[in-house]
């Protein structure tokens, strides 16, 4: 069977190049970073040179980027060591209803330890109003947390504008640009951003690396303590293959190539709604169907088809797709994504499936998914009804 990877969301394969850059570097370079020696420096430089090419990618500076083992630490460390820093000057933080479970757990936390966070709503498009958000900035808030672009629904958020709100008062303004980040082309000094959390195994690099960006004088203590790596503000052993790969994956996508992933990915969307169409198979997309959404992500409600009966079958079939509810211990949890986007009760929630594009998606793949997809979804609704 012929195996076809639509879950792109959720990590990439590495390219070809980060696996030789990787290889090279494992094999050539295996001294530690923070030693004086030749070894050492050796190692050092390839943490230097990665780190210039990470900075250019967002137009920051290289002593701006603190490297760690992805967008989760990222995101922790940004949301508690800030909440934690400036709790003098409030205790309050703005957030959105969708985000990722690694900004809304820490979030969580700091309301147990008597920090108020206000969630916005969104749109059945999965976006957020300016007006909300100018409505709950008040003298108390300490940091905003906004995604950039969501991982179930593909929508964007405003940044800059928000930015732009932010430039004149004292709330720090981070965002998770995990989805984002090599779609788009994202300038920090431009958006007005103080933080922002990228993940290299989503743009074909490794896993267990990415960055966190902090604006120079965004201070707080290291989240992770120890050793003094990474100019103090976080400990651990670096790792230079990782990290030269993670560059080598950012050098891959020139902006040429973001233009052309959007626009590709946008013609995939189009290819599955036109063959479902064809078949006349009933179908709604959940969030954004706009060219400037994040178009990787395409998520589709399949009325009267169970999200875990769709997705097992497809699997059977030989195509990896996510449902519309996050596995967790095992168990189904419904998707708080699409119960901000449609209400608790909708039936959307347990008859969705996401579906995520890469660089190595083809057109035969969606060709092929597309009559799988058919075949599945009325082979389903045939028993249900039988």
């Amino acid at each position: 069977m012929n195996h076809i990877y639509l879950d792109n969301a959720a990590t990439t394969p590495m390219a070809k190049p980060v696996i030789e850059t990787m290889t090279t570097q494992m094999q050539e370079n295996f001294g530690n970073a923070s030693s004086t020696h030749w070894f050492g420096r050796k190692a050092h430089e390839v943490m230097d040179a990665s780190r210039a090419v990470l900075a250019r990618s967002i137009n920051a500076h290289p002593s701006d980027i603190v490297i760690t083992s992805g967008a989760t630490e990222a995101n922790n460390t940004a949301i508690m060591q800030t909440a934690h820093a400036r709790a003098n000057l409030g205790k309050h933080i703005i957030t959105t209803a969708i985000e990722h479970p690694s900004v809304m757990k820490p979030l969580a936390q700091l309301e147990k330890e008597g920090f108020r966070v206000t969630y916005l709503p969104v749109n059945e498009e999965g976006e957020i109003a300016l007006a909300d958000f100018d409505a709950a900035l008040d003298d108390d808030t300490i940091l905003v947390s906004i995604m950039m672009g969501n991982n179930e629904v593909g929508s964007r958020m405003p940044i800059k504008q928000i930015g732009e709100r932010l430039v004149d008062h004292q709330a720090w303004f981070h965002t998770d640009a995990t989805q984002a980040y090599g779609l788009l082309d994202i300038d920090v000094a431009a958006l007005h951003v103080d933080m922002l959390s990228v993940s290299a195994h989503k743009i074909n690099g490794p896993k267990g690396i990415g960055f966190l960006y902090r604006r120079e004088g965004v201070n707080f203590p290291p989240f992770v303590r120890g050793g003094e790596q990474e100019m103090k503000r976080r400990a651990g052993t670096e790792n230079p293959p990782a990290v030269a790969g993670f560059a080598t994956a950012v050098k891959l996508i020139t902006p040429q190539e973001k233009a052309d992933r959007q626009a590709k990915y946008y013609g995939f969307k189009q290819q599955i709604m036109d063959a479902l169409k064809a078949a006349d198979v009933a179908f709604e997309v959940n969030g954004p169907l706009k060219a400037d959404a994040l178009n990787h992500v395409f998520n589709l409600w399949l009325p009267g088809v169970s999200t875990y009966a769709l997705q097992t079958n497809l699997d059977l079939a030989g195509f990896a797709i996510s449902g519309g509810s996050a596995c967790t211990a095992g168990s189904l949890e419904p998707s708080h994504v699409l119960i901000a986007m449609y209400g608790q009760d909708s039936p959307r929630i347990a008859e969705s499936i996401r579906i995520s594009f890469g660089a190595f998606t083809t057109a035969m793949d969606i060709v092929a998914f597309s009559d799988a997809l058919v075949k599945i979804v009325n082979r389903l609704r045939s028993k249900a009804n039988a």
